[in-house]
């Protein structure tokens, strides 16, 4: 645990952080994979953020801690904050109430793009920014990691954590030792203009906690661990693609590849409906696709060609789609601003 700060404290500290979408790998950031080898994912950060707001609380109204997300707390100690991530970081960074906390996001929250992971990431950034520090990006994934996985026990892998604290395009290396290699993936703004040209997502309505499917995952790895390894194959193979030059037919193929192993590993991840909308996009020209995060709900990612996205589009007219770009930067301190 952190000891208490004496730098001096802004008033009001903003952070925005991204979510991310993982295209392949995932699953191979679990412990009970990776220590026994080394896991792969690739994944990218984008333009849908979630913003944690964090502010000395006014004495007058006489409680030690409030919290605005989907509910809203008034605690009088810390052992009584309900949002056990929120709780955590407050203690692992030893905040003296009263303190104030707000949090909004573009997304829903349980939709596979790793909003626990960015917030999470996003309140240990506020949160040292209002101890008046300056923390790596690297700092930050290790922490929010060790809140959710080692004190929350949560059975979650680290890619989230990484993604969200450095964004951009990246190959993440998880090494048995417990330490993770990040490769930034240097592309120039039009190469990635056309993968994003080629991406398309839509809202299923769907939203799960992950952890009921990690949890049968971590359980099921040594059964599943072949899978597994053919899954971190896939992350190196499209790195290899985007480096070689993007040729979205391949690329969409490597993720029909991902996803049918993907369907595999637990039994929560895909259901008829879902199963219904994939084929229906594949059947309208989609070339490939995957369900984001854990799976069981959330968005589906899409690869088609720029002649067939509208009778894509079409086919999945019963869903919501949302427009994506690509996000270079990973949690930003927004307020105070500091060059």
């Amino acid at each position: 645990m952190a000891k208490p700060s004496t730098a001096v404290r802004p008033g009001v500290v903003v952070t925005r952080t991204p979510l991310r979408v993982s295209f392949a790998g995932g699953g191979t950031d679990l412990p009970g994979f990776y220590e026994r080898d080394y896991g792969a994912v690739l994944s990218t950060t984008i333009d849908q953020y979630l913003y944690v707001t964090v502010k000395r609380h006014g004495e007058l109204f006489g409680e030690g801690f409030r919290l605005n997300y989907s509910q809203t707390e008034h605690a009088a100690t810390l052992d009584e904050v309900k949002n056990h991530i929120a709780r955590e970081c407050l203690r692992f960074l030893a905040i003296e109430p009263p303190v104030y906390i707000s949090t909004v996001a573009d997304l829903p929250e349980f939709s596979g793009l790793g909003s626990s992971s960015s917030f999470a990431v996003g309140l240990l950034n506020a949160l040292h920014a209002y101890r008046g520090e300056r923390v790596s990006a690297g700092q930050l994934a290790e922490e929010a990691s060790h809140v959710e996985i080692d004190v929350l026990k949560r059975p979650i892998g680290k890619q989230d954590h990484y993604a969200a604290a450095f964004g951009g395009l990246n190959y993440f290396r998880f090494m048995a030792d417990g330490s993770v290699a990040v490769e930034p993936q240097q592309h120039a703004p039009e190469s990635l203009q056309r993968l994003f040209g080629h991406l398309l997502m839509f809202w299923t309505g769907m939203r799960r906690d992950a952890t009921t499917v990690l949890a049968e995952q971590q359980r099921k790895t040594d059964e599943k661990r072949q899978l597994l390894e053919r899954m971190r194959g896939h992350a190196r193979e499209l790195q290899a693609l985007l480096r070689n030059g993007f040729d979205p037919l391949e690329f969409g193929r490597v993720l029909d590849r991902t996803w049918q192993l993907k369907r595999q590993v637990a039994s929560a991840i895909s259901n008829e409906q879902i199963d219904g909308w994939y084929e229906r996009a594949k059947a309208a020209g989609a070339i490939g696709g995957k369900i984001c995060g854990a799976g069981g709900g959330g968005f589906l990612l899409l690869v088609a060609p720029q002649e067939r996205r509208d009778v894509v589009r079409q086919a999945l007219r019963d869903m919501t789609e949302i427009a994506i770009h690509y996000e270079a930067q990973g949690s930003r301190v927004l307020l105070p601003f500091v060059e």
